[in-house]
């Protein structure tokens, strides 16, 4: 039992926060270094790794059959990952889809799950072996060619780093969150970069132009087209960080009486085609996407995705452009080159150019690890073959001294000069191998074994001769995995940055004739068609009529709000007309205590005059007033207790204001200046009070006002006839009492 007092020894008193970030680094660096970020050198992580290496354990070569992929999970988890079983087996699926790595590592045998989403089957169903990708990842790992270190357990050893005769990293990419960074490469072309490689060893001092050149843009498994312009994809690879857009392939289909219909043959990167029509269906029902009709999917193994427009009319290019807009047949995938650098200890985002010098550099290490491995087994051997040599020559007192002699292995060495490897050999030689053929056989194995000896001496002594072999090494690599082999053609095509085409918002959204309600307490919605007689339009109880306008599904619509800000709205996100709509602060970030001061539908072509309570206003573009956000945009400044209260066309050459005062001025709507924002001019000067009422109209047509069912007219206005800012005087007899023009 352990002694309370050394118990209490053994206790260090530390203040928490120190002791929790001791232990949270130690838990980011094992996240980083062995979870999540791939090593530099073969592009795996250790799942990966120990998936691979557990395989060959297997023997699970690409020329053999099958085993459950359980047992494989089993092996991998009981001997070298301590993880859950689903995590492994999840990780063996995505090496062995075809839509999700571009040069599968797992050749499966079953249900591995579609493009579609499904999932894979359980591991008791599916079968696995190795591909002949991840035989060139592992070949030459029995000959030294990298480090091994215990597993978990220590009654194994497990590969640190793979040789990889593939350049894993940049050909199959890698994604991953460790804590604080992540990474992201998107998968290549393998013959592209062999290419790169073969470029670089020849010229080491490569600049990214001819790099890039020479690997111009991800080779997605699924496709797709590659729409980046050739400046962005050489920033990303000169900088490690950057993204790819990636936008669906399509073809048009002729159809009798002219009609036509669009094909989609390829998707983007990690794009899940089922979830991709449920959206594009979804919105087809939501008539956001007014050209197109219907969608339907006739995929077999390949991916045939009909897009079905309204009308023959309609031009495919505009179809597809909203759809790219609105959907994810176009897709952003990004680029973050966080790897483990320096033998797999630091992580660092690397460039294109550092990542190829990085993968050659451990070929490099590779070879002549594999050279010496080579070097001292061959030595090994030519040592046994000369004793053996030197036992034909001497062959009847060697029989004599084994039959004879106690210790033979010492008069062995002692009679002929022989190592004790020699003397070991000899004497565990079979008898049928004292042929005389054998003798011939032997001398033979030492000619050739001293001649590759001497070759392999060369090697290690030149460093020329080494980059030629590895230039070889890499050269066979893209003769069995590049452009001109089936599985090593360039599937993503690599097209321009889309040009700007203008996709007007009828395309989006199908145009519907409405009449948009707004009551007095600010509820709003959209009846369908143009309605002329609204005394059926029902309100709360309390409420009553406040705005009603005539617009069109595709219309924007604007309020103007005492604060000073134009908020705007889509007619088509406003509610149905069948219940009493909703209330307009929960689509705009309108504040209680402002008031609604005008509703209209947007209108580009128009201008607007707006002024504050306290006679200050100017004239603004409408154009210039559409708000991006929910919290709207600040048109007139207001402040202290002046607040704006006016928002009306400015549809004529004439002014006419009247304040509280009961004064009356008419004016030229030139002296009125265009801003963008700002507090405004002087429209009127009060001594006390505030402005009531402001309208502009056609001179020619007269000033009119509402007077009870009647309407009346002035069209000698010479009396009230003023410039801006002046006071006006005291209107037409029969004008309103309350001051209002209408």
């Amino acid at each position: 039992m352990t002694d309370p007092k050394d118990a209490a020894a053994e206790i260090r008193v530390a203040p928490l926060a120190d002791a929790l970030s001791e232990r949270y680094l130690a838990y980011a660096l094992s996240t980083i270094t062995s979870r999540s970020l791939p090593d530099v050198r073969d592009g795996l992580k250790p799942v990966h790794r120990r998936l691979l290496h557990a395989m060959r354990e297997l023997k699970l070569n690409p020329d053999s059959g099958f085993k459950k992929c359980a047992r494989i999970v089993g092996d991998v988890m009981g001997k070298y990952h301590p993880h859950g079983d689903q995590a492994i087996y999840d990780a063996m699926v995505r090496l062995a889809q075809q839509f999700a790595v571009r040069y599968p590592l797992v050749d499966g045998q079953g249900n591995f799950g579609n493009v579609d989403g499904d999932n894979a089957a359980a591991m008791r169903y599916t079968e696995a072996r190795l591909t002949e990708v991840a035989q060139a990842l592992l070949e030459g790992i029995d000959e030294n060619a990298v480090d091994f270190r215990s597993t978990y357990d220590g009654e194994g050893a497990e590969p640190i780093v793979l040789p990889a005769a593939f350049p894993n990293l940049l050909a199959n990419g890698a994604s991953g969150i460790a804590v604080g960074m992540a990474t992201n490469i998107p998968p290549h072309n393998a013959g592209e970069l062999c290419d790169a490689l073969l470029h670089l060893i020849k010229f080491p001092n490569a600049g990214m132009d001819k790099l890039v050149e020479m690997v111009p843009g991800p080779d997605f498994p699924t496709g797709g087209e590659l729409c980046e312009s050739r400046e962005a994809v050489k920033e990303a690879y000169a900088t490690g960080r950057g993204g790819f857009r990636v936008r669906a392939r399509w073809e048009v289909e002729k159809l009798k009486g002219g009609t036509w219909q669009v094909v989609v043959t390829e998707i983007p990167y990690q794009v899940q085609k089922a979830k991709l029509i449920e959206k594009i269906a979804e919105l087809i029902s939501n008539r956001k996407i007014a050209m197109l009709d219907d969608i339907r999917d006739e995929s077999a193994e390949d991916i045939r995705v009909v897009l079905v427009p309204k009308s023959r009319n309609v031009e495919p290019e505009m179809l597809m452009e909203s759809l790219f807009r609105q959907t994810d047949l176009e897709n952003r995938v990004s680029l973050n080159m966080n790897v483990l650098a320096e033998n797999g200890r630091v992580p660092k985002v690397m460039n294109l150019r550092e990542v190829l010098q990085a993968y050659l550099d451990h070929r490099h290490v590779v070879l002549v690890r594999r050279s010496e491995y080579r070097k001292s087994q061959i030595e090994r051997r030519l040592e046994i073959l000369e004793g053996y040599l030197a036992c034909y020559l001497n062959l009847d007192e060697v029989i004599r001294i084994i039959r004879e002699e106690d210790e033979p292995k010492k008069e062995l060495m002692k009679a002929f000069s022989l190592t004790e490897l020699q003397a070991e050999s000899i004497l565990n030689m079979r008898l049928r191998s004292l042929r005389r053929l054998e003798e011939m056989e032997i001398r033979n194995e030492h000619t050739k074994l001293s001649e590759e000896l001497a070759g392999l001496k060369e090697l290690l002594s030149s460093e020329d001769a080494r980059w030629k072999t590895i230039s070889g090494e890499i050269t066979e690599t893209r003769k069995k995995f590049g452009q001109n082999t089936e599985l090593g053609r360039r599937r993503t095509i690599i097209g321009d940055a889309p040009s700007a085409v203008v996709v007007p918002l009828e395309a989006m959204i199908e145009k519907e004739p409405v009449t948009v309600v707004c009551s007095q307490k600010g509820w709003v919605r959209a009846m369908k068609g143009h309605l002329s007689d609204f005394s059926d339009i029902k309100y709360k109880e309390g409420d009553g009529p406040g705005w009603i306008m005539h617009g069109q599904t595709t219309d924007k619509l604007l309020i103007f709000a005492s604060n000073g800000r134009f908020y705007t709205i889509g007619a088509d996100k406003l509610p149905g007309g069948r219940g009493h709509g909703e209330p307009l602060r929960l689509m705009i970030d309108l504040p209680n205590e402002v008031d609604v001061v005008e509703f209209l539908v947007h209108n580009p072509e128009r201008k607007l005059l707006v002024a504050s309570n306290d006679g200050r206003g100017f004239l603004v573009a409408e154009k210039d007033v559409v708000a991006q956000t929910r919290n709207g945009k600040q048109v007139l400044n207001v402040s202290g207790s002046s607040k704006a209260e006016y928002c009306v066309p400015a549809d004529g050459d004439m002014v006419a204001v009247i304040g509280q005062n009961r004064k009356l001025l008419v004016f030229p709507l030139s002296e009125m200046p265009e801003m963008a924002r700002g507090k405004g001019v002087i429209i009127q000067k009060y001594r006390d009070g505030h402005i009531s009422d402001i309208k502009v109209f056609l001179e020619e047509s007269g000033l009119t006002w509402a007077s009870g069912e009647r309407t009346r007219t002035v069209t000698d206005l010479t009396a009230w006839m003023g410039k801006r800012a002046q006071a006006g005087r005291m209107p037409p007899p029969g004008f309103p009492r309350n001051n209002k023009f209408s």
